[in-house]
């Protein structure tokens, strides 16, 4: 999933040569606690014309869905590392094909060896529960898709909702409501498929109804439209750097210990109660599309048992064809 969107283009050419470095908090912390960001002072409005709209004191904005186009921003900034957060409201009702999405990418710069680190929210008929994917790439190995998806413990359309990336130089980890969900570790055998490279911060509503409820059986059904997904707490936590000076200069001026290493061991009791709970599908148990596990993945006889028994086929001896899909977020110009 990647794109050419001009508002990153544009500050990829900035000639502003300053470093800003903030401490990253701890995931544990509330977002009272870490430094939220007013959208003027964070991002800037990337496609959709009025169907974005900012709210309050500037703090809230709603991205809206219908007939006409999607909508999303985007940060101003790119950054190396980080904690980034926001409090989500999904759409109520039937929201089959749409698709909303928080993530890091650098895909206007690395056209064939980007980065990213997603977060998707998949619609879905009415009665059934939204689904959240993730993902991540790195140096464009989108030909390994390495995709996470889970339910949730609550309706992510009844009230806000915290989701937060934490970015680091050997690890990923996914949130929900400071629960981790999903930990990424860089690993020898990911070799340069781990996120290396500077990123911005993207929050998008679009049409995914070519894949994203059930293969696209289910797709977008405007008359329910318009969907609108709000987004508050916004919170940009890392180092901001200009893509021209390299990369390498934010590692070495930040602050020693600013960013964490490591979960806890109470937060790892967490992860594993909610993988063993709500995970739905996890590529490296995917033996119809890989007969051989991809060589970063560590299995769980836990992990495996739970999926075998959700869909036998996909993660046991099945024999029906999988046929592996792939995206690309369309472009703005063509939303």
């Amino acid at each position: 999933m990647s794109a050419s969107w001009s508002v990153t283009s544009c500050l990829f050419f900035a000639s502003c040569a300053l470093l800003v470095v903030l401490a990253v908090g701890s995931p544990e912390n509330s977002n009272s606690e870490l430094p939220v960001v007013s959208f003027d002072e964070g991002y800037a409005h990337l496609f959709g014309d009025d169907n974005l709209v900012i709210h309050g004191d500037g703090k809230s904005v709603h991205l809206t869905l219908d007939e006409r186009t999607g909508s999303g921003f985007v940060s101003q900034d790119l950054y190396l590392h980080g904690f980034f957060s926001a409090s989500i409201k999904l759409p109520a009702d039937y929201t089959a094909g749409v698709v909303v999405a928080f993530y890091m990418s650098n895909g206007d710069m690395f056209e064939k060896t980007h980065d990213e680190i997603d977060f998707e929210f998949l619609g879905n008929i009415r009665g059934k529960e939204w689904r959240v994917q993730t993902n991540v790439y790195g140096n464009g190995s989108v030909g390994v898709g390495r995709e996470e998806r889970y339910n949730l413990w609550f309706d992510p359309s009844d009230d806000f909702h915290q989701y937060s990336i934490l970015w680091t130089d050997s690890l990923i980890v996914f949130y929900v409501d400071n629960v981790p969900i999903r930990e990424v570790k860089r690993t020898k055998a990911m070799g340069g498929d781990f996120p290396s490279k500077p990123m911005t911060l993207y929050a998008t509503i679009w049409d995914g109804s070519s894949w994203a409820t059930n293969g696209g059986k289910y797709r977008v059904s405007y008359k329910y439209a318009p969907y609108i997904v709000e987004f508050s707490d916004l919170v940009l936590h890392g180092c901001a750097v200009d893509p021209i000076e390299r990369s390498s200069a934010c590692d070495a001026v930040l602050p020693s210990g600013s960013i964490p290493t490591a979960i806890t061991r109470e937060q790892r009791v967490q992860m594993e109660s909610f993988r063993k709970r709500h995970m739905t599908y996890s590529y490296c148990y995917d033996r119809a599309r890989y007969k051989i596990p991809p060589p970063e993945c560590i299995l769980s006889v836990k992990e495996a048992k739970h999926l075998r028994s959700f869909d036998p086929v996909t993660f046991g001896q099945g024999k029906r064809h999988f046929a592996k899909r792939r995206h690309r977020r369309v472009s703005a110009t063509s939303m």
